[in-house]
């Protein structure tokens, strides 16, 4: 699929449907010209539904889909019938979607299960006819509730990836590259920044019958946290992985330093990100001798492993996925 059909943030006006009216009919019919009420109820109006589904990865079906509306409840009728509920409006969307209220920025609901099913906006109830009105008073109310208005905004759908190891780097890190050797994923490879603009995701066979899943997420850059490069854009993407794969290439100038920038911009973004699993590798080793690895080995922090491994030559991929596999299943 083409880039940019990778849609994960879409606005969209959404209206549940109105609740039909309750009657207000009396009983007719030969004979008996001044029967009780017999009004029935007005149907429910349509709700609006967000449906999980592990089939979809984008968002791209809602992009131009701006005004769904679901339709109202029929009004009641003679003999207590019940107005027919509103048809609903099943708006399927891949896990990991999160819907916000547009106004206030509020989270409505999260869809993390295939299946899974969340009224958005809930249809407007029917009104009830006039035999819920009789009593030994009142014999012959000429009255009927409207039904329920319905409900209407704008909402906020935004796709968080769900994947088990999420790359962070600085663009040409090597991070495409590695997902490109290690899955059979495909993503667009060149020698300039943020070659990668969306997130790709690749399924990695491990030894057997095993897999787990990587995300590439598009490069960071320091000031990502605050708008910088591509922002906030991606930066969600990472919450949703298990654990963290920081890259830093090997002809970088201070590897020590672009870790603590990369980690200080996630840190920024949300705290919580720092309580996950962390694995520092070095890309491009290929171009390193032992002397050198050991000088970069001395100012790398202690406090996180650390593996060197090269794309490009296969240098420890193996022994990259079995740590990998080995921190997602500690």
């Amino acid at each position: 699929m083409a880039d940019n059909n990778f849609i994960d943030y879409v606005k969209i006006f959404c209206a549940s449907g109105k609740g039909g009216a309750g009657s207000a009919h009396f009983y007719r019919a030969r004979g008996i010209p001044k029967g009780g009420p017999d009004g029935g109820d007005g149907g429910r109006g349509g709700h609006i539904i967000l449906e999980g589904n592990d089939q979809m990865w984008t968002l791209l079906h809602l992009k131009y889909r701006k005004h769904i509306k679901a339709v109202m409840g029929g009004g009641g009728s003679r003999n207590d019938r019940h107005g027919a509920d509103g048809e609903d409006i099943v708006l399927q969307v891949p896990l990991g979607t999160i819907a916000k209220d547009a106004e206030t920025g509020e989270q409505m609901c999260e869809i993390t299960e295939t299946g899974q099913r969340v009224v958005l906006l809930p249809g407007g109830r029917g009104g009830l006819g006039n035999t819920h009105f009789k009593s030994p008073t009142n014999q012959s109310p000429h009255y009927a509730q409207p039904g329920e208005e319905s409900q209407e905004g704008w909402f906020i759908l935004e796709l968080k990836v769900l994947a088990d190891v999420g790359l962070v780097g600085f663009p040409n890190a090597g991070k495409s590259t590695l997902l490109s050797v290690v899955s059979a994923a495909k993503p667009e490879i060149a020698d300039y920044p943020f070659t990668t603009l969306v997130p790709n995701l690749g399924v990695v066979e491990y030894r057997g019958y095993n897999s787990f899943i990587i995300a590439d997420i598009p490069g960071i850059i320091e000031g990502a946290s605050e708008g910088k490069g591509l922002g906030h854009r991606f930066l969600r993407h990472i919450e949703r992985n298990s654990m963290l794969l920081f890259m830093v290439p090997a002809d970088a100038a201070d590897h020590a330093k672009e870790y603590a920038i990369l980690l200080s911009e996630l840190e920024k973004y949300n705290p919580d990100l720092v309580g996950k699993q962390r694995l520092l590798a070095i890309s491009k080793s290929d171009i390193l001798d032992q002397e050198l690895k050991d000088e970069i080995v001395a100012t790398l922090p202690t406090q996180v492993p650390h593996l060197f491994f090269s794309s490009v030559s296969g240098e420890n991929i193996q022994e990259l996925k079995d740590l990998l596999w080995g921190a997602l299943n500690a």
